[in-house]
């Protein structure tokens, strides 16, 4: 899948170290306020619809109505991913690049690509405003976010740094601020995270998996961290990633195969997940009403052209 996180984030390291050496021409950093995000799409860009969509995701369960683009002005030309939505269903994180088809290292560099965040008013999604976590004029390439709270975790290259580090970030009078690191043991390799009371979900390729990314969960007893454990039951073989857990901590959701899958807890345990959404889709969010958010990736050619985010309502008969 495109999820322009932290695999994506290991080839912007290296234009992060470049520019901060001082050896290039000196980027688009972050501005104050924000380079507005649509300025930066391509004039040659075509908006894909659902019309014009060849493999439009589909749900694959009684549970939930078909998906349909998120309305409002969250989805444009360019490619909006890995959503996060708040519990009450009114806020919505995404990332956003505004044209896939430029190498990932200028990404970082064009002053938008990065984490933006929509209210929702009267039941329409407002336009998406910068989610700035560095200082302004210096580079950084932020993604992976996760919100509990007043906090913020998300995964991030940036000057100052070597390599990909995981940070902390306060919401504080109605901005994100006092970003800080926020590393876990190296040993754990912790890639894209959900924290559910005292347990924290991730994927990881690790040594002692199943094969490929498997889904692992990391537990706190007495304020201390266990070791990570293999959550058998979603793991098979192949890649299983980008966990979601649903807001009550009674349903684990994954990205395996191009789509969406969904584990329930019984008894205590997970069960064998089960296909939800599909094709092409990932990276889901789940809020309070139950509501399904994730990306939806569109192909031309084999190649992907954009993305956009994606609803999901929950049948409630």
């Amino acid at each position: 899948m495109m999820s322009t996180n932290l695999n994506l984030l290991v080839f912007l390291l290296c234009i992060v170290v470049i520019f901060s050496a001082g050896c290039a021409e000196q980027p688009d950093a972050i501005s104050s306020p924000p380079a507005d995000r649509e300025s930066k799409i391509p004039a040659d860009a075509v908006k894909v619809t659902p019309q014009t969509d060849p493999n439009p995701p589909e749900s694959l369960s009684t549970d939930y109505k078909d998906p349909e683009p998120v309305t409002g002005d969250i989805n444009t030309a360019g490619a909006e991913d890995s959503p996060f939505v708040l519990p009450d269903g009114n806020t919505l994180y995404v990332f956003f690049t505004p044209d896939v088809r430029v190498p990932v290292e200028k990404q970082i560099v064009d002053g938008v690509t990065g984490i933006w965040v929509s209210k929702k008013v009267k039941g329409v999604w407002q336009k998406p405003e910068r989610v700035v976590l560095q200082d302004s004029g210096k580079v950084s390439g932020d993604g992976c976010e996760f919100v509990l709270g007043n906090t913020m975790w998300f995964c991030s290259v940036r000057e100052g740094y070597s390599g990909i580090h995981w940070f902390t970030a306060d919401l504080v009078g109605g901005s994100w601020t006092n970003w800080k690191n926020a590393d876990f043991n190296p040993e754990y390799k912790v890639g894209e995270l959900h924290i559910f009371n005292n347990e924290l979900y991730y994927h990881s390729d690790r040594a002692g998996g199943k094969g490929g990314l498997d889904i692992w969960v990391l537990k706190k007893a007495n304020g201390n961290c266990q070791q990570p454990q293999n959550v058998a039951a979603v793991n098979t073989l192949g890649d299983e990633g980008w966990p979601a857990l649903s807001p009550d901590g009674s349903e684990l959701w994954i990205s395996k195969d191009y789509s969406v899958w969904r584990s329930k807890k019984a008894n205590g345990e997970w069960t064998a997940p089960e296909k939800m959404f599909s094709p092409l889709a990932g990276e889901a969010s789940i809020d309070r009403q139950g509501n399904v958010y994730f990306v939806h990736h569109f192909f031309k050619d084999d190649k992907m052209v954009e993305a956009d985010i994606y609803f999901a309502a929950r049948n409630t008969t």
